[in-house]
């Protein structure tokens, strides 16, 4: 076997792997080594065996993989070339390490003997990515067996996984044409694909896409039976799921459930919690169960960190237990019961809950010289106002993508609980809550599920510009049809509520923290040909959010952030004023 044949050759068997494994998205960053992958995957998209999207930042390529993993809740795979373009991926790995999401680098290398001695793109990058994921260094003689069981254990594990293959010698064929790169592989009798009479990329891309449990997820065993009388909060953070619902339901316990849980549906969820948490409520608290991986506020933290405190933490789909202040009693599956506690308990929060919230909705509508009044409402729309008008717009089947920041802390105080049986998917970045790659992350959940009524996502506009690549979509790369409602503060507003934006530092802070940048993000979307809109009004967004809209659109609302320090204070003394 030539050395062109064994590199054209690993690269349509590694494909062919996948294939059998169930990837149906694959995104590709080009380079030259990889250019075996490249067109092998491109021969298979013809072929309407899988999707191809391209892109040229890897940063980007790896978040839109991460998306696509987080949306069809199936393994994605993201290839690149060796070099500087591999280290570029981290980012996204990291995230899919905390959250579990199975994303698979496809590193193209070059040989290993070429390592160590200066090689042009040559470095040392199998296992570059440490402990967020592990590593197999393929060569042109692995067997097929032996590629076929790596490539599963790949897909299959929670998490990131990379594959660094080897390519060595002449990387193209003499025959250029497509059929030498692709064909499908022999489907195995027990494999699902073998009796599907539809066998179209689209029908498996659809049935992927509307999956609602991931298979890396164990099923769990039934949890042990808690003890009813402690008085007991449920924390749901990020990704809890459904569990944590029905174990508050069944207690009859309050709920404390961030946006993105899964968890925010139904009578126990409560939407001011952790602002009642500053209330005398908290210090009646006397057991917690955290499920899911919560991360939005303080006193959410200080309350599960608590050594006076009987706390329960359940581990989540990257193995962890989100135990801060290393307190909690880890459980590897979320507890049961087997009655309804004390009511007056819970009803204690429903009330505090149900007045908090007509008191801060109370004071968004008030006019002026009315004491009821919210800070900043004088300077515009109150950031709290629009996140409120988001959430409304957040129908059943509705993907909502929330960014970092004080955009899904918004979310947090004015997202009225779900009704139950309603299904909507809310999801961000949670894992290490960074701003990094939220709109190619967007764009991926918005692929992943093309059969979502809408898919909103909702993020500031440092979070949006940090990922501004993400908007460059090619000539005849899919793209989803998504809404970017993106709050225009010029600048990092969440850094005013924190220690920093006491006016003490007032003198580095715009400079250091607040980082005013001035961008026109008109000008921003029409060079990505994307559609924008600037919006002033809560009745046009509203409106906005209800229409129809085909491609990618980005609605721009101006905020002030020069009273986000008082409205956090003026948040603090209504909770205060809601507890009888």
């Amino acid at each position: 076997m030539t050395a062109a044949r064994t590199a054209s050759e690993l690269a349509l068997r590694l494909v062919q792997s996948l294939w059998l494994v169930g990837v149906r998205d694959v995104v590709l960053a080009p380079g030259s080594r990889s250019a075996p992958l490249a067109l092998t995957l491109h021969a298979a998209d013809r072929a309407g065996d899988l999707r191809l999207h391209v892109r040229v930042d890897e940063r980007s390529a790896a978040f839109l993989a991460l998306g696509l993993a987080t949306g069809s809740r199936r393994p994605v795979a993201v290839v690149t070339t060796s070099g500087t373009a591999v280290g570029n991926l981290l980012p996204a790995v990291m995230e899919a390490h905390h959250t579990g999401r199975r994303l698979v680098v496809v590193s193209a290398d070059r040989p290993d003997r070429l390592r160590g001695t200066g090689a042009n793109q040559t470095t040392q990058q199998a296992g570059i990515f440490g402990v967020f994921a592990g590593c197999d260094d393929l060569t042109a003689d692995v067997s097929g067996d032996e590629l076929d069981a790596l490539v599963a254990q790949a897909c299959s594990r929670r998490g990131p996984s990379q594959l660094n293959v080897q390519l060595d010698g002449d990387l193209l064929p003499a025959d250029p044409a497509p059929a030498t790169w692709w064909r499908r592989p022999d489907v195995p009798h027990d494999h699902p694909d073998h009796a599907t009479p539809d066998n179209s990329a689209t029908a498996r891309l659809r049935a992927g896409s509307e999956a609602n449990v991931d298979p890396s997820v164990r099923v769990p065993r039934d949890g042990e039976v808690l003890p009813l009388g402690p008085r007991t909060v449920v924390v749901a953070g990020d990704d809890a799921g459904p569990a944590a619902r029905l174990l508050a339901e069944a207690a009859d316990w309050p709920m404390l459930a961030e946006p993105t849980s899964g968890a925010r549906i139904g009578r126990q969820a409560l939407r001011t919690g952790r602002l009642l948490l500053t209330t005398d409520l908290r210090a009646r608290v006397e057991r917690v169960v955290v499920v899911g991986h919560p991360t939005l506020s303080r006193p959410v933290t200080t309350l599960i960190s608590d050594p006076g405190l009987e706390v329960l933490a359940v581990r989540g789909r990257d193995g962890v237990a989100t135990d801060p202040g290393r307190v909690a009693r880890v459980l590897d599956v979320v507890p049961r019961v087997e009655a309804a506690d004390d009511a007056a308990w819970f009803a204690a929060w429903h009330d505090a809950d149900v007045r908090l919230s007509e008191l801060i909705d109370a004071g968004l509508v008030a006019g002026q010289g009315d004491p009821r009044r919210a800070p900043g409402l004088d300077s515009g729309l109150s950031p709290l106002a629009v996140a409120a008008v988001v959430a409304s717009a957040v129908a059943a089947d509705t993907s909502l993508v929330v960014g970092s920041s004080n955009a899904v802390r918004d979310l947090d105080v004015m997202g009225t609980p779900w009704p139950p049986l309603q299904h909507r998917f809310v999801v961000g970045n949670r894992g290490l809550a960074g701003i990094d790659g939220m709109v190619s992350t967007a764009i991926g959940i918005a692929l992943g599920r093309p059969r979502a009524a809408r898919t909103i996502a909702y993020l500031g506009d440092l979070t949006f510009l940090h990922d501004s690549n993400g908007l460059l979509v090619g000539s005849g790369q899919p793209r989803p049809d998504l809404t970017f409602v993106v709050l225009s503060d010029d600048g990092g507003a969440i850094f005013s509520s924190l220690e920093q934006g006491d006016p003490r530092y007032s003198d580095a802070f715009e400079r250091v923290f607040a980082t005013p940048h001035g961008t026109d993000l008109a000008a921003l979307c029409s060079a990505h040909h994307a559609a924008h809109e600037r919006i002033d009004d809560l009745t046009r967004l509203t409106e906005a959010l209800s229409e129809s809209h085909s491609g990618i659109r980005v609605l721009e609302v101006p905020v002030s952030r020069a009273d986000r320090r008082a409205e956090a204070t003026w948040l603090r003394s209504l909770a205060a004023r809601a507890r009888p």
